[in-house]
């Protein structure tokens, strides 16, 4: 499945991205010790203590040094997971094979030193055929590799047979007007990933990055750079756990100073205060991060359930929006986190939320019973036993509204998606919301979407299907109609 989606902005990756260095083998000790190479699920008490002594005995038969080589591809996933006598059997019979002891025996009939290709010479390398092609098929790779400034950029956290990583898709308006889409990398992840925030913060210097932070099952947040290939772990971890749970034993974990202690639901990054990011999560806390310090500044519990969504206000960036299981909504300004904020009630668990980017009082949050409801904070209470009504209700679809978003140049284009399958466009046009066009993307159950802020029209769909797709909601004749106006695009791709 697809669970997260985020945009990265054009100009933002880098044209050659890196390639990761293998790690020492100090470091591959450290991350086997840390557990950050355990891509297993921790299931408690399962397997018996005779099963780990005997691998252990099975371990000290082998020699040092192939002792230490197999325990090194295998933190790296090189190796089989077979046991270690196979291992071995496998290494001396391919010693047999290449028959290293008769290697000095000329066989009869060989002739060492013939007249064939050995003989040809070439006065440069552009007219050697082999060497010719091999540089055009480096010069092919190196394009393939390559971000141009024009690519749109696409990060999307996967999982599929128990294993979750971040793929990182190239999307492409050819000349033709036709669009072409493929995965330019991916870096494996150790946690089923719930969320992801795209964000910008220098945490390795300079004055720009290519980052996305993850939630995960985990209560740790980790933030990849995606300008680095083959890269085998997170360039900064907040919060988490400082040691590894046991099979053995279940000790109560230990967890890092200002840590959450349970799964990250909900992530979002401020682009005023580029430092700064904010967490939701399972243990009914909501976090305000400072990520180029790589600790967390604010702990605000005003939630009684698990915290699904949050959101900064874009255009009064110290304002923050939280929404829970609770079937709360809560809006509290981070400069006074101790203030108890305003509040509104809803009808059912909050799945998502989000701001108008158009104007700095209106959000809208959809909910688990397939409605949307839209507020106006103007008309919020200072009293937290009057409640606050919504500007509008809006039955969307049948089954949870997992996620919504605004289209970021057309002001009231909302787009909705839904466990129903089903992915709707709406006008929320003097807040009487009308349908303007809707689609089974194939996606399965939509659990992310989100317009480009590059190409407004372009809408990313990823679901329980694990395909990801793009939308170009222009192509629908009541879109233009309406909003094409807001359209900057000369060459829309096809859909």
């Amino acid at each position: 499945m697809i669970s997260a989606i985020a945009w990265v902005p054009k100009g933002a990756a880098k044209a050659e991205p890196i390639v990761a260095e293998l790690p020492s083998k100090e470091e591959i000790e450290e991350m086997i010790k840390s557990g950050a190479l355990d891509r297993s699920e921790d299931n408690g008490d399962n397997g018996s203590e005779d099963e780990d002594e005997d691998m252990v005995a099975e371990t000290e038969k082998q020699t040092g040094d192939v002792a230490q080589a197999l325990a090194v591809a295998d933190a790296l996933g090189k190796t089989s997971k077979n046991k270690s006598g196979t291992q071995l059997e496998d290494l001396t019979d391919g010693l047999k094979e290449l028959d290293m002891d008769n290697y000095d025996e000329e066989d009869d009939g060989i002739e060492l030193f013939s007249k064939g290709l050995g003989d040809l010479y070439y006065p440069s390398n552009e007219m050697d055929p082999f060497l010719k092609d091999q540089d055009d098929d480096d010069s092919e790779e190196v394009e393939d590799m390559t971000i141009r400034p024009m690519d749109s950029v696409i990060v999307c956290a996967r999982t599929e047979d128990d294993v979750s990583h971040l793929e990182v898709w190239i999307y492409e308006d050819l000349d033709e007007g036709d669009s072409n889409m493929y995965v330019h990398h991916d870096v494996i992840i150790s946690a089923f990933p719930l969320c992801t925030a795209w964000l910008d913060c220098p945490i390795r210097g300079g004055e720009k990055g290519n980052f996305v932070a993850v939630g995960s099952m985990e209560p740790s947040i980790e933030i990849w750079d995606l300008d680095i290939i083959d890269e085998v772990q997170p360039c900064l971890v907040l919060g988490g756990t400082v040691e590894k749970k046991t099979k053995k034993r279940k000790k109560k974990p230990k967890y890092k100073d200002g840590s959450h202690t349970g799964a990250v639901l909900g992530l979002a990054w401020n682009k005023e205060y580029r430092n700064i990011l904010a967490s939701a999560s399972a243990d009914k806390q909501v976090k305000i991060w400072d990520v180029a310090a790589g600790k967390c500044n604010i702990t605000m519990e005003h939630h009684e359930g698990k915290v699904q969504a949050v959101a900064w206000n874009h255009h009064v960036p110290q304002v923050l929006l939280s929404g829970s299981f609770d079937r709360s909504v809560v809006m509290k300004d981070g400069r006074v986190p101790t203030h108890s904020g305003f509040k509104w009630s809803v009808i059912a668990e909050v799945e998502c939320l989000a701001w108008d980017p158009h104007t700095e009082y209106s959000f809208v949050v959809s909910l688990e019973d397939g409605t949307i409801r839209g507020y106006d904070i103007r008309a919020a209470k200072s009293d937290p036993s009057s409640e606050s009504k919504p500007s509008f209700t809006l039955h969307a679809h049948d089954k949870a509204a997992c996620t919504l978003s605004y289209n970021p140049a057309a002001p009231n284009l909302l787009a909705t998606g839904s466990m129903d399958k089903m992915v709707k466009l709406w006008d929320l046009s003097n807040n009487q919301p009308s349908c303007v066009a809707s689609k089974n993307p194939k996606a399965g159950a939509v659990f992310s979407i989100s317009f480009s802020q590059d190409n407004p029209f372009c809408l990313a769909i990823g679901g329980s299907k694990g395909k990801l797709g793009v939308w170009d909601t222009l192509t629908e004749t009541a879109v233009s109609g309406k909003f094409g106006n807001y359209s900057q695009q000369p060459n829309r791709p096809k859909a």
